[in-house]
């Protein structure tokens, strides 16, 4: 895996274009939208699975920082108040140095006015951790910046949410 920023400095566009759609997290013992998740799609109506499938290790670090900008953004123009929260999905194997591959989402926030806390970032389950200690050094950075973590797994037919 190479570890530098080049990947996501070297100015070139992604070889796709994506956009996002808002799912929204209910509350369900107040019956109300807690938050949305963040969910990659194509701008002609592709699903994830064909976007995803175009990501491959010359592109993956570029994806996940652009997923995350495009999904602040655009929930930046959606939801003005200061309570909505948004869950956005990334791939912990694309983060090489948490304080580093941060930034732009910081950036990204602080442009459009959406606060730290009203984020959450949510470990993609379909992606294999192998390093503990790193995804630890993740977890510690982001909640460090003001920002919530989650692991959803399942469990005995039971989906498991850990914070």
């Amino acid at each position: 895996m190479k570890r530098d920023c080049q990947a996501c400095r070297d100015g070139k566009p992604l070889p796709f274009e994506f956009t996002m759609a808002f799912h929204p997290i209910v509350d369900v013992s107040r019956c109300t939208v807690w938050g949305y998740e963040a969910l990659v799609r194509g701008t002609e109506g592709q699903g994830a699975g064909q976007i995803l499938g175009m990501v491959d290790e010359s592109n993956r670090y570029k994806f996940d920082q652009a997923c995350r900008v495009k999904a602040i953004e655009l929930a930046g123009q959606l939801f003005q108040d200061a309570e909505t929260r948004l869950s956005i999905n990334f791939m912990p194997n694309a983060v090489y140095e948490p304080a580093a591959c941060i930034r732009a989402t910081l950036d990204a926030a602080r442009r459009v006015g959406f606060a730290h806390r009203q984020i959450m970032f949510e470990f993609t389950e379909n992606e294999r951790m192998t390093d503990v200690a790193h995804v630890q050094r993740i977890i510690a950075e982001y909640r460090k910046q003001g920002f919530a973590t989650a692991l959803a797994g399942c469990c005995k037919s039971r989906w498991r949410l850990v914070w």
